[in-house]
């Protein structure tokens, strides 16, 4: 790589785990690009529910756009067995991803970032350096790159990222009327559906619904189906659609590499979610700030045992979750109405605790063995 490198950290993809490294990077005084081929504001397919986790990453540093705080769960067991829990705290908070990514974008450039929309195609790097290939031919270098471009990204292949899960998500945007949005306030529906492994969910966003269905991938006439009687049950069929869309979830396999000499991986490129409810704002924001972190550092490799203490543990607990859940969903739909059940939770979704703390207490690692 002729020359000296233009910057320090080049961060392919604007979505919350690059817009967090962008934002990190920045904050320690390196000069960092962030490449996306979008412009903000842009739709995002996404529930968009945070939980405590997430609202504490992103709250360090920007007013979280909140649209609605969730205090009501009501759980069903493929349209049947309905369950309700209600607390005093709120049990999720709601963001429209167009909002909270472009305020997350606001606040890397305000940190000192450059955001620029520009598609790129190709990864190259040697040892002084990497190169980012735009699809117009242009070449972009830095002494860094963090891929955060999304599990079908060009990062990940570059780097080898493997997943074992792979999951289809279909998700709809829906006009609620004043009746039915007054009837939702507050209150977010989850069904444990009848594919294994898979749920459904309704997410209240002030006058807008979120509904979607996720499952294992290869079940698509299955989940489609699926998604059809659970609105139907849930009374929204009839309602307009702002948005059809899907997508896939890869969720890494426990050994596959986050790094490749001066590239790394973060959020969905990285194939780091929660496995059992495929929850990924708060692994981006957390794993792009610690990559933004280390390569302002100039130690890529901290990046890595840094994943892997944190998050690669919760990753484990969330298998060991998913598993079980697989096989008996009727077990954990009934652990729910229980105090102890419903209090883990809870404090999940707060960000009181993880699935990891949760498992290393006896009593809830007995009962996950049961299962």
């Amino acid at each position: 790589m002729p020359g000296q490198p233009e910057w320090d950290v080049v961060v392919v993809g604007a979505g919350p785990a690059g817009l967090s490294c962008g934002y990190a990077a920045a904050r320690s005084g390196a000069r960092t690009l962030v490449l996306d081929r979008a412009t903000h504001p842009r739709y995002k397919t996404c529930g968009g529910g945070l939980i405590g986790t997430s609202l504490a990453a992103a709250g360090a540093r920007v007013a979280v756009p909140v649209a609605e705080r969730v205090h009501e769960a009501v759980f069903t067991l493929a349209g049947r067995r309905r369950l309700v829990r209600r607390t005093a705290e709120p049990l999720l908070s709601m963001v429209r991803r167009e909002e909270f990514d472009a305020t997350l974008c606001n606040a890397a450039a305000d940190a000192g970032a450059v955001v620029r929309t520009a598609r790129v195609r190709a990864v190259e790097q040697d040892p002084d350096g990497v190169t980012a290939v735009l699809a117009d031919g242009e070449r972009v270098t830095g002494r860094f790159l963090v891929g955060a471009d999304g599990s079908a990204g060009v990062t990940a292949r570059h780097v080898g990222v493997r997943c074992t899960d792979v999951d289809l998500g279909l998700e709809l945007e829906l006009a609620a009327p004043p009746a039915l949005r007054d009837a939702w306030r507050g209150r977010l529906l989850i069904d444990w559906g009848p594919i294994p492994g898979s749920y459904g969910w309704v997410f209240p966003k002030d006058g807008v619904l979120t509904a979607g269905v996720i499952a294992e991938r290869g079940t698509g006439d299955q989940t489609r189906a699926y998604l059809d009687r659970f609105l139907a049950q849930a009374g929204l069929g009839a309602l307009e659609r702002i948005q059809d869309s899907g997508h896939l979830t890869r969720c890494r396999a426990a050994d596959s590499p986050l790094r490749r000499g001066r590239v790394i991986v973060a959020g969905d490129a990285a194939g780091l979610l929660e496995p059992w409810t495929r929850e990924g704002i708060s692994y981006a924001l957390r794993s792009g700030a610690l990559a933004g972190e280390a390569v302002a550092a100039g130690d890529a490799a901290r990046y890595e045992s840094a994943v892997e203490e944190t998050l690669g543990a919760e990753m484990a607990a969330g298998r060991r979750l998913r598993a079980a859940f697989t096989r008996r969903p009727l077990a954990f739909h009934a652990a729910l109405a229980t105090p102890p059940g419903w209090r883990a939770f809870a404090a999940f979704c707060r960000g009181e605790t993880t699935f990891a703390t949760l498992l290393r207490r006896r009593a809830y690692s007995t009962a996950l063995r049961l299962l």
